[in-house]
C-alpha cells in the first residue's frame, strides 16, 4: 500500500510544472494567505523543493499564521542589508522554505519602482534554486502587487461568493490581463457552502471575463467552507 501511494505521488509530481506561482485576490479576507500556505505544503508533500515568499508588502502575515518568528524578513532585503536568498528560513513542519514579509508596519508598501523591479528580478533568479516558488501577494490592485504578479508563470486569483470579493477579483483579473495578456490566470473559489455553489460563483466571474475581456480564465478549484481552518489560524 505504501508503495502504491509513493508511486502515485511520483506520478503526480511529474505533472506539476516547475516555476513561479502567485496567489492574489482583489479583496482581503478571502483566504488568500491560507491557500498560498496550503499550496506550498502540497508541493512539498510531492517531494518538490518549494519556497513560499510573503509578497504582501503592506501587511504581511504568513509568519503569523504559521506561528513563526523569523530572524530576517523582507524589510532587511529591501533596505539593502541582506540579499534575498539570505532571508530564507526553513519551515520544517511544512517541508518548505519561507521568506517572511514585515508584519504590522506597512512601510514596504511604498517601496520605489526601481527597488521593486530589482526585487522581481531577484525572485526570478532565486526560482532557479527551487522547483516551485509561491508568492503570497497583497490584496488589491496596487502597483506593488501588479509588479510582482508580472514575474509569475501561473496566477491564482482567490475569491468568494461575496459581491465585493467577486467585483474586486474581476478588477484584478482585468488589469492583469490588460497589462500582461499571456498570464496564466486561474480562479479559486474559497469558502463555498457546496461544490455547486462554488461553480455558480465561478460562472459569475467567468461571464464577466468573457463578456468584457474576451478571456476565459479556468476554474482551478472550489474549496468548501470549513470552520476548522478559521479556528486553526486563531
Amino acid at each position: 500500500m505504501q508503495q502504491i501511494v509513493a508511486n502515485n505521488r511520483q506520478q503526480t509530481a511529474k505533472k506539476v510544472k516547475n516555476g513561479i506561482y502567485a496567489v492574489a485576490s482583489g479583496k482581503g479576507g478571502v483566504g488568500k494567505t491560507w491557500f498560498a500556505i496550503t499550496l506550498s505544503h502540497a508541493f512539498a508533500n510531492l517531494g518538490r523543493k518549494t519556497l513560499l515568499f510573503d509578497g504582501d508588502l503592506g501587511l504581511a502575515n504568513v509568519d503569523i499564521q504559521l506561528g513563526l518568528m523569523p530572524k530576517h524578513d523582507l524589510g532587511t532585503v529591501v533596505s539593502g542589508k541582506l540579499p534575498l536568498e539570505a532571508a530564507t528560513m526553513q519551515f520544517e513542519e511544512g517541508g518548505f522554505d519561507i521568506i517572511a514579509g514585515r508584519s504590522g508596519t506597512g512601510n514596504l508598501a511604498n517601496v520605489s519602482a526601481n527597488r521593486l523591479h530589482t526585487l522581481g528580478e531577484d525572485i526570478v533568479r532565486l526560482s532557479a534554486v527551487y522547483q516551485n516558488v509561491v508568492l503570497d501577494l497583497g490584496a488589491g490592485v496596487e502597483r506593488t502587487v501588479r509588479n510582482l504578479a508580472h514575474q509569475v508563470d501561473t496566477l491564482f486569483v482567490v475569491t468568494t461568493d461575496e459581491p465585493t470579493a467577486l467585483t474586486d477579483a474581476y478588477a484584478f483579473i482585468k488589469i492583469t490581463h490588460m497589462e500582461r495578456p499571456n498570464t496564466d490566470v486561474r480562479i479559486i473559489v474559497n469558502m463555498a457552502n457546496s461544490i455547486k455553489e462554488g461553480e455558480r460563483t465561478y460562472n459569475t466571474i467567468l461571464k464577466a471575463c468573457e463578456g468584457f475581456l474576451k478571456f476565459s480564465p479556468p476554474l482551478a478549484g472550489v474549496i468548501r467552507r470549513d470552520p476548522k481552518v478559521r479556528d486553526s489560524i486563531r
